[in-house]
């Protein structure tokens, strides 16, 4: 049976066949040779009738696979690892695999860039999107499909293991660390995430939701840098919802990092991020609001990156305004005069895998929702937005279902209009006025 494409932008990766429901990871980590042996159980269940299980995994080998207890075999497609199921598995049943494995993960070297697991000067750094989580563990990769996780990391003794969600147990041994973390909440595959290095814990108020993580000697430079972070907490709550995690988890690397990265429940920065620089605190905003846009609703396909990017950069402009460092009108204005002069040549509603993360889909992304608040006006927009996480909290959206939600609230407003000329249409439309 010739393999179906999940997603056009990621066309190797994900399956519509099947969704893993629970991911149990269990890792052991040698630092010094770069050396991973993995076991991973994926509880699956099937979309449709099924032989096989075709699954994601770079640059690490399956070494046993069993299936419900018995062993199946492996072979190479492509760019797949698939799994023989021992019999047909029918649509809707739920079937349990085991898988052995194990190599020198490394990054995954594609048309995004370096994505995946990386080695930094001491440690690991895992960055996920889009295509990154193949790289450490087998799985179903695309943001179509969400799990609940539980991580079990073994490495060497001095290095802290941070993972996605709570942290259930820590046990020493003389040469090795185990930590083990669990991730309730529904999670895409590109939000899993594992940083290890020498990592002590900061404390903070609790005010921000935050625990942070970084090398001894940073504290101050950390508490500095994220010090407006209760501020942050408080003012995206009250705009945008509660917020939808236990605590955000910040991973600050002992390396300079070209951007942040988010993943679920957590975000990583470099050294060269701790400022209190509007263009670092503008990070500092982005990657905290994308645990409402990105993590709890993410997006079902690649093509609809603006809902997590358009948003992340509006809730940059939501902050400067409330924390009154430059209002959301002339945030909004700077940005449009910028698009203004750049070839207006994208469609920001479907970009294509090349453009998913050119800044015209961040800024024009923003510009969209600028446009409808000036069109509903704060209370409605706001009223708005909050309905929207709270209604797909912790599951999968679309841009047709954006549009829909917001037509629910907008009764005399042009929303197809508005939609269709900022992120369908080329053309820059004029500044909403």
């Amino acid at each position: 049976m010739p393999h179906r494409i999940l997603d056009e932008y990621t066309k190797h990766y994900g399956s519509g066949s099947y969704t893993v429901e629970h991911y149990d990871v269990n890792l052991v980590v040698k630092l010094a040779s770069n050396h991973l042996d993995g076991r991973a159980t994926l509880r699956i269940r099937a979309l449709e009738d099924l032989n096989e299980i075709e699954l994601n995994l770079n640059g690490l080998k399956i070494v046993k696979a069993t299936c419900q207890g018995r062993k199946v075999s492996v072979s190479k497609k492509h760019h797949r690892v698939v799994v023989a199921t021992p019999s047909r598995v029918k649509a809707g049943e739920q079937i349990e695999l085991q898988l052995r494995y194990g190599g020198n993960p490394s990054v995954d070297n594609g048309q995004w860039g370096e994505v995946g697991w990386e080695e930094l000067t001491d440690g690991i750094l895992v960055s996920g999107q889009p295509v990154g989580a193949s790289t450490w563990f087998p799985c179903n990769d695309h943001p179509s499909h969400k799990s609940s996780y539980r991580f079990e990391v073994s490495t060497d003794a001095g290095y802290r293991v941070v993972a996605n969600g709570e942290l259930m147990n820590h046990r020493r041994s003389a040469s090795r660390n185990t930590w083990v973390y669990e991730q309730r909440e529904p999670m895409a595959t590109y939000l899993a995430t594992l940083q290890i290095g020498r990592y002590a814990e900061i404390s903070f108020d609790r005010g921000g939701h935050l625990l942070a993580y970084s090398v001894p000697g940073n504290d101050l430079a950390v508490r500095g840098a994220f010090a407006k972070q209760a501020d942050m907490a408080q003012i995206f709550e009250l705009k945008f919802g509660p917020y939808p995690f236990e605590d955000y988890k910040i991973v600050v690397v002992d390396d300079d990092l070209e951007i942040p990265l988010e993943a679920q429940g957590m975000s990583i920065f470099g050294r060269n991020h701790l400022s209190l620089d509007w263009e670092a605190q503008r990070l500092i905003a982005h990657e905290f609001a994308h645990q409402w846009f990105g993590n709890s609703l993410t997006p079902e396909r690649w093509k609809d990156i603006w809902l997590n990017e358009g948003f992340a950069c509006f809730s940059e402009w939501v902050y400067s305004d409330q924390a009154k460092i430059m209002s959301l009108e002339q945030r909004a204005r700077t940005a449009w005069e910028m698009l203004d002069g750049l070839p207006q040549d994208l469609q920001v509603g479907d970009p294509g895998p090349e453009d998913m993360f050119d800044d015209r889909v961040y800024k024009r992304g923003a510009l969209t929702l600028y446009a409808l608040l000036t069109a509903l006006g704060d209370k409605t927009f706001y009223a708005m937005l909050q309905d929207w996480t709270s209604t797909y909290q912790h599951a999968s959206v679309n841009t047709e279902k954006f549009a829909k939600h917001v037509k629910k609230h907008a009764t005399n407003v042009d929303v197809e209009g508005i939609l269709t000329a900022w992120l369908t249409e080329q053309r820059l439309p004029d500044f909403p006025a």
